[in-house]
């Protein structure tokens, strides 16, 4: 899920400045090297399904390597993990990597996760559209988070004053958001495709995906430390083609991976088929990044003061790994 961008400045100073351990531990000859992946989050489909497609049907065995997923509560959680040397390799919300960047943090996009803008609006049985929310409230997971960005841009592109015609509040996790509605406080709540979970239990429904609003936008990438793709490349580029794997049985086999990651998340295969719908067509091919959209979110950011520097695109990515070949 998106993650929030207020604690994130506090620690990149130091984080930056750890003495990093061994991104991934020595192994005998023909024996398999031993990497450990990590996502922001375990509750997303396109973030966590490749890892999980790939851990579970030996892509990553196949490449030599000895895999273990961790999932983290968040972004900079994770973030801590790849500057520390225990992940090599991260998958975030793509707005991270501009804000930790900024914040200082040696850390590099490698590939494209999941294309275009996932997020969902997700509202109360009653709106039948989004010109119904004129004068509601929207719940978003904090103020100044992509949600909260996008809930602004929705409210603008119909032509409302995001400040009066209305009301955008932080209100947290998914638990959080849903109790709110079945109390009747909000209208309707930003997430990712997570919301066909809450959809199937009639607690909520999918409005709209929100790439009507930022048709130029990257949802997750992939990412490394600057120092584990000086040191272990090869292995970023075996970890990364496994996924891609996983990701292209994702897009061909969309009822096996269901059944493959409706065990980890702890969602039923209807939920995750109904997630593969809102997300199945931005699952990337081979992970390519868009520099147009990249700018654009940049802009975004600046925008809406998330960020307040300017800095040069290209080095945010490290263009060497992409595109992807399976």
């Amino acid at each position: 899920m998106p993650a929030s961008p207020i604690t994130r400045r506090g620690f990149l100073a130091g984080a930056s400045a750890l003495a990093a351990p061994a991104l991934l531990r020595s192994a005998p000859a023909h024996a398999q090297t031993a990497v450990k992946i990590g996502t922001a989050v375990l509750g997303d489909y396109s973030m966590a399904g490749p890892v999980i497609v790939a851990l579970e049907r030996g892509l990553f065995k196949a490449e030599g390597l000895a895999a273990e997923f961790i999932p983290f509560r968040g972004g900079p959680d994770l973030l801590k993990a790849v500057m520390a040397g225990e992940i090599l390799v991260g998958v975030t919300g793509s707005t991270d990597i501009l804000v930790f960047r900024e914040a200082g943090s040696p850390i590099k996009m490698i590939a494209t996760h999941t294309e275009g803008n996932h997020f969902t609006l997700n509202v109360a049985a009653d709106v039948q559209k989004v010109a119904d929310l004129k004068g509601k409230t929207i719940g978003v997971t904090r103020v100044g988070a992509t949600t909260w960005i996008f809930a602004r841009m929705l409210a603008r592109k119909e032509g409302w004053d995001p400040d009066k015609d209305v009301t955008v509040v932080g209100l947290g996790g998914l638990d959080a958001q849903l109790a709110a509605m079945a109390r009747k406080e909000i209208a309707a709540y930003v997430w990712g495709d997570g919301g066909a979970v809450t959809e199937l239990l009639g607690k909520s429904k999918v409005l709209l995906r929100l790439d009507s609003v930022t048709p130029k936008w990257i949802s997750q990438v992939q990412y490394a430390s600057e120092d584990g793709i000086r040191r272990h490349g090869d292995a970023i580029r075996r970890s990364m083609r496994a996924m891609f794997r996983a990701l292209k049985l994702m897009r061909e086999n969309p009822k096996e991976a269901a059944e493959v990651v409706s065990k980890k998340l702890g969602w039923s295969p209807e939920a995750v088929l109904g997630a593969h719908k809102i997300s199945g067509p931005l699952l990337p091919v081979d992970g390519r990044i868009s520099m147009e959209a990249l700018a654009a979110m940049q802009e975004t950011l600046l925008e809406y003061g998330v960020i307040k520097k300017k800095l040069p695109l290209d080095e945010h990515v490290a263009r060497e790994f992409t595109p992807v070949r399976v």
